[in-house]
């Protein structure tokens, strides 16, 4: 008898859907397996254990986030702009499981999840180099580092708000993000060069 085949994206969704009603916590793997009508071998084909399922999730986000880089629109926006467009398309791919999305990072921050705090300390680093990368951004030394840990903030202060905000009016958020952009030294970071060389410029004297 030919077994029943099951593929990554659909262990994926029926996990989310299965957390939805149960929690991500109460989420057990045996469980999936048995909505699917599949053994825990079929979901060991594609995920080594639950948080294997956390970065899938993250990974469908950042795709998403790549997905809208690629619009011809982007490019002609500005810097903080275009970061803008992105950060909300990395979103606007989670806000179907919003509520899992942060109980999964409860989850990774429980005090006996070491390893998994630590694998969540490179996720942020990785979706913050996508988000650059994506916007197309070319700083370099110093200016990158900076630029980086600016943005990291920026991604963590929005990211933690939007999970605790579920009932906020989209352009508010927008607005939010908006001023996180286009505050502080991160402002002049992303300022367009032409407009950074005319800062340089001394006014001319009569």
């Amino acid at each position: 008898m030919r077994k029943p085949t099951v593929t990554a994206p659909k262990i994926l969704d029926t996990a989310l859907q299965l957390a939805d009603t149960c929690g991500w916590e109460r989420l057990r793997l045996f469980d999936v397996a048995a909505q699917l009508g599949v053994g825990l071998d079929a979901i060991a084909e594609h995920y080594r254990d639950k948080d294997q399922l956390v970065e899938a999730w993250f990974d469908r986000a950042d795709r998403a986030l790549l997905a809208r880089s690629k619009a011809a629109d982007l490019l002609a926006l500005e810097p903080a702009r275009r970061l803008e467009e992105l950060l909300v398309a990395w979103l606007d791919c989670l806000a179907s499981h919003r509520d899992v999305t942060g109980q999964m990072l409860l989850y990774k921050l429980e005090p006996g999840h070491l390893h998994l705090q630590v694998l969540g300390l490179l996720r942020i680093s990785r979706t913050v180099q996508w988000w650059r990368e994506a916007a197309q951004r070319e700083t370099l030394h110093l200016r990158r580092i900076a630029e980086e840990s600016l943005l990291t903030g920026v991604y963590l202060r929005c990211f933690i708000h939007w999970l605790r905000h579920p009932e906020e009016d989209a352009a508010e958020f927008r607005a939010l993000l908006r001023r996180q952009l286009r505050g502080g030294p991160l402002s002049l970071l992303l300022r367009p060069r032409d407009a950074r060389a005319n800062a340089r410029q001394k006014p001319e004297t009569l």
